[in-house]
């Protein structure tokens, strides 16, 4: 089983900028799409960007020109490079694969973007 470890989140006011990692534990990393996902309190859990193990990548509207999603297969890792964070971007984000069926989750990372 795939552990998944995410870090990089904190306190930003809005307008500022985070950057997130998720290291993979396990060789099946690289074949597989990766995506970020993220819960605000009260919702549920969203989507938020993708990317396939050859680099495409996708992206929820709500993020579109803000965030970028890229992978070091050789690191087993994936980022998530966040701009112009928005008080909305306010939620544990997590890293997992962008399938069906999901590893199991990592204690995810806290983003808060309040002024």
């Amino acid at each position: 089983q795939v552990q998944l470890v995410e870090s990089g989140g904190g306190l930003v006011q809005p307008g500022g900028s985070l950057r997130l990692s998720c290291a993979a534990s396990g060789s099946i990393f690289s074949i597989n799409p990766m995506g970020w996902y993220r819960q605000a309190p009260g919702k549920q859990r969203e989507l938020v960007a993708a990317i396939t193990s050859g680099g495409t990548t996708t992206y929820t509207d709500s993020v579109k020109g803000r965030f970028t999603i890229s992978r070091d297969n050789a690191k087993n890792t994936v980022y998530l490079q966040m701009n112009s964070l928005k008080p909305e971007d306010t939620a544990v984000y997590y890293c997992n694969r962008a399938t069906a069926t999901r590893w199991n989750w990592g204690q995810g990372t806290q983003v808060t973007v309040s002024s």
